[in-house]
């Protein structure tokens, strides 16, 4: 299989309107306008009955003490964690693409809604929901896309891949919450195959 997108080419900078955040002169980031990004895809293998989709970013810091504070960094040695930012299951296998805004477009304090979605597709929670759950104004569950927002303190580039997976079954063996790591470990026996598509971003002045 082959993932692609006509905004950002692999490897390459993801632009800001598919972001959480984005640069700012005053208070270092701002909000953004948080489009999920469109993607296409080819390949799809004959036997497969559904489609699954995960993008995950696996640099985020596995501690906060330095994150976001005024004359620290976040070192690039400390160890890293996967954060969830979109899970998307139950798509039909004759799908062949996602249109830009259609899963999100734009932030929504205290999270969208799910996880059933458009055309009998369901969505899982991605790490928002754990990252504001002690903020009294942003607290929620945050099912489908939000897009990136790393650090702006951080030394390490971060890297957000998207997955394409092709099932042998056409529910995904999911039910109610879940989670990124849940839904790995539940498809693991079921993929036919799988297609990747990283970008990069960055809040950091200094690697931009």
């Amino acid at each position: 299989m082959q993932l692609t997108s006509p905004a950002f080419t692999d490897g390459q900078p993801i632009p800001p309107q598919y972001a959480f955040c984005k640069p700012s002169g005053v208070g270092h980031v701002a909000l953004s306008q948080n489009f999920n990004p469109p993607l296409a895809w080819s390949g799809v293998p004959e036997r497969a009955q559904s489609l699954v989709l995960i993008c995950h970013d696996p640099d985020v810091p596995s501690r906060a003490d330095d994150v976001n504070l005024e004359g620290h960094i976040v070192p690039p040695d400390l160890p890293r964690v996967d954060f969830y930012h979109w899970l998307l299951v139950d798509m039909p296998a004759t799908c062949t693409h996602l249109d830009e805004k259609a899963f999100s477009n734009s932030v929504t304090a205290r999270g969208k809604a799910g996880p059933a979605c458009a055309d009998g597709m369901r969505q899982g929670v991605n790490d928002y929901t754990a990252w504001f759950a002690g903020d009294q104004d942003m607290a929620g569950q945050y099912f489908g896309y939000d897009g990136p927002c790393p650090p702006w303190n951080d030394s390490l580039l971060h890297h957000y891949t998207f997955t394409l997976y092709a099932l042998d079954v056409p529910r995904c063996p999911v039910d109610g919450v879940f989670g990124g790591a849940q839904l790995r470990a539940a498809i693991a026996p079921h993929v036919l195959a799988q297609a990747s598509l990283t970008g990069t971003y960055t809040l950091n002045p200094a690697l931009r």
